[in-house]
């Protein structure tokens, strides 16, 4: 760009050059206009210098300020605030240091640019010297600079000094409040912001849409369903526009209070619809089981962004559903979006949930590329997947070149050890973690109770119990209560077990009284069985695990119109016992099986797998152990449902689909029964392969007719 130039000796008018900077975008040409200024005969007026303060280079526009001579409060505050707004909110300091230095006047409109620039970079310490210096100065009961001090002290997370300001204030007007409420909703201080609400409804202030939707975001993360109808009725009392801001935070809050009816409704009547509600509303069907709701919302999205995308794949891999969450991780990299560390997080969940190792390896190796490799979370993550997908070994090699480590590195790794049935070096872990000085949590202790048992350490687990409070000052919980009585039950330690149950400070809950009930269906007391499943139905009636204990007691007594009535409560109630499946990877394919599925496309040759391996394990011993069918059926009946049970099935796949000497690993979603955990022992020894099992609880590694947890499970 060039300066016009009518003829060869005229030169440029103020008016021209203020025009020209107006229109220049490149340094290069705002120089060549400061060189004509400088050359002028004529004092730059005051509207040509602040347009020079503007100048596209930041240093640039400093170092022309720091070339004028004593600069009044009219240049100098605009000044501040141009910089405060801009890239680089920390040259404003520079400015105000000359001001300083020099006995420069500062009038009351440079402290709020001054305050806002402290907030944005968040230092406190020169905030705090803006305070001192404006109270000197006489300006600390200015309206301005106290809602400066506000904002300053809430942007550095300084919520007490914030409110001591906001109480002195002689006059609040609606910023003031906002302002507060907004720093309670930021640092997540939710009753303090809905209580200072109520007090700014009692001191007559009308609330404006921004307020408002401050306060429903705070009942949204609060989960304050009552409160948020409450500002909806005083949004309806008050007659106010509901706009598109304002609907917008009305459906998140419902969406994330889990009233997904109102939300829908409220969401229906926008026209159009927002990226941001839209993944609201996938959240909030996600969060609440409502998959199904959630994708159709999400595939109705004109715009996606990653936020939404990370909201869908996550929604899928809380609720159970790995292979949905990874396939459209997928879509996304063929859109060539580029994942966060969120949507990082949830994919290595659904991974572990699926338990497939290859597919693990795939991601690890893809958070390592795209430059998640050194996140403390995605680590943490890593070795739960790992250990999740059965590779105890490279869990273990992610957390050893791990260059930091907090709790839940130490506590996922004591974890991954205990679901493998490796109890010392949960405990050694467990050790060396305190040598670290690193202090156990709660969770912590959930890991060792866990490994100890699942390996029957009965002492170990006695003495690092009574540890929690003794040296580590943590109260026990109904999960720690819970392991002690697994622990206890376990071991057939039954009348200990029943005596932490009578102990407890507290009352014991379902899981508690459930894993009592599985100690009992364990060792075969039917009596006190009996009796745990029914205090487990007071507390819920439709738990389908004690209704179908109570059916298998009174079948193993053969009561079989007990068994009867039960089943026919459970149909009337529409409640099912959870059926098996098992599920198995080949070849980047994923295949499930159910107990006597004949879905799967090689079912002929799965079943006539089955009856060769059935014949060749006889001649080791073998024999269908059918005390696990607690149903009226003739023995030879009996017999096939145990050989169609669905691990089974999913071994004989690996035999006949995997390389010969390869590792068959199988996810099972129930606990492992006795004939299966038989079948696959003597399977490993007589076909010599690994094979890996995950069931509802734990791992079993079985090798040459051994399994890792010693029959203990």
């Amino acid at each position: 760009i060039s300066l016009p130039t009518p003829s060869l000796n005229s030169t440029p008018t103020p008016t021209t050059l203020l025009k020209t900077l107006s229109s220049s975008h490149s340094l290069a040409h705002f120089k060549q206009v400061h060189a004509h200024i400088l050359r002028s005969t004529h004092s730059p007026s005051h509207s040509l210098i602040l347009k020079l303060l503007s100048s596209p280079s930041l240093p640039y526009s400093l170092s022309i300020f720091s070339h004028l001579p004593h600069p009044l409060p009219s240049l100098s505050t605009p000044f501040l605030r141009h910089l405060s707004r801009s890239s680089k909110p920390e040259f404003a300091f520079f400015v105000y240091q000359r001001l300083r230095n020099e006995g420069i006047p500062i009038d009351r409109f440079a402290f709020p640019p001054l305050l806002k620039a402290a907030s944005r970079v968040g230092w406190l310490a020169e905030g705090k010297e803006i305070h001192g210096f404006g109270f000197k100065s006489g300006f600390h009961s200015d309206p301005f600079v106290q809602t400066g001090l506000m904002v300053m002290y809430v942007g550095c997370g300084r919520l007490p000094e914030a409110r001591l300001v906001f109480d002195k204030m002689s006059y609040r007007d609606i910023v003031a409040w906002r302002i507060m409420i907004d720093g309670y909703c930021q640092s997540e201080l939710f009753d303090d912001a809905l209580e200072l609400f109520e007090e700014m409804k009692r001191a007559n202030i009308e609330a404006d849409k921004f307020v408002l939707s401050s306060i429903l975001s705070a009942c949204g993360r609060a989960g304050n369903l009552d409160c948020g109808k409450a500002i909806h009725d005083y949004i309806i009392q008050k007659e106010l526009v509901i706009d598109a801001h304002l609907r917008c935070a009305l459906v998140t809050m419902y969406a994330s209070c889990g009233c997904m009816d109102m939300a829908q409704q409220l969401y229906d009547q926008m026209i159009p619809k927002n990226v941001v509600v839209s993944t609201a509303m996938v959240s909030g069907y996600s969060r609440h089981g409502r998959v199904k709701d959630a994708r159709l919302i999400f595939d109705q999205m004109v715009e996606k962004d990653l936020v939404s995308w990370s909201a869908m794949i996550s929604g899928y891999a809380e609720s159970d559903q790995p292979q949905e969450a990874l396939r459209l991780f997928n879509e996304l990299q063929i859109l060539g979006i580029r994942p966060d560390q969120v949507t990082m997080l949830s994919v290595i969940s659904a991974c572990a949930n699926l338990g497939v190792l290859d597919k693990a390896k795939w991601i690890h190796v893809y958070a390592d590329k795209n430059g998640f490799g050194g996140s403390l979370r995605i680590n943490n993550a890593l070795i739960d997947m790992y250990a999740k997908c059965g590779s105890l070994e490279r869990a273990r090699n992610v957390f050893e070149k791990m260059t930091s480590r907090n709790v839940i590195s130490w506590t996922s790794m004591i974890n991954a050890f205990a679901i493998h049935g490796d109890a010392n070096n949960a405990l050694r872990y467990f050790q060396k973690m305190k040598e670290a000085c690193v202090e156990p949590n709660g969770v912590t202790f959930v890991g060792v109770l866990y490994a100890c048992s699942h390996a029957g350490l009965v002492e170990e687990g006695r003495k690092i119990f009574a540890s929690m409070f003794n040296e580590h000052n943590i109260t026990p919980k109904h999960e720690h209560y819970g392991c002690m009585v697994d622990l206890f039950g376990r071991a057939n330690l039954l009348r200990e077990a029943v005596e932490i149950v009578e102990t407890m400070p507290f009352a014991p809950n379902v899981v508690i009284w459930g894993s009592l009930m599985s100690a009992c269906q364990i060792h075969g007391e039917t009596e006190l069985g009996e009796f745990t499943a029914k205090r487990v139905l007071e507390l819920e009636p439709d738990h389908d695990g004690a209704l179908v204990l109570l059916s298998n007691i009174y079948a193993k007594e053969r009561k079989w119109k007990n068994v009867g009535d039960l089943r026919q409560l459970m149909k009337e109630r529409g409640i099912s016992k959870e059926r098996g499946c098992s599920r198995i990877e080949l070849n980047d394919e994923v295949h499930e099986f159910l107990v006597a599925d004949r879905n799967h496309k090689q079912a002929y040759e799965i079943y006539e797998k089955l009856n060769e391996v059935v014949s060749r394990l006889k001649l080791d011993g073998y024999a269908p152990n059918t005390g696990c069918v607690l149903v009226d059926l003739e023995e030879e009946e009996k017999r096939e449902v145990v050989l169609w049970h669905s691990e089974k099935l999913a071994l004989c796949y690996g035999l006949i689909n995997g390389a010969k000497d390869s590792c068959i690993r199988i996810v099972k979603n129930l606990r492992v029964c006795e004939d299966c955990h038989t079948f696959l022992k003597l399977v490993s020894k007589v076909y010599r392969r690994e094979i890996v099992v995950r069931d509802r609880t734990r791992f079993h590694h079985y090798r040459d007719g051994v399994c890792s947890c010693r029959d203990y499970w």
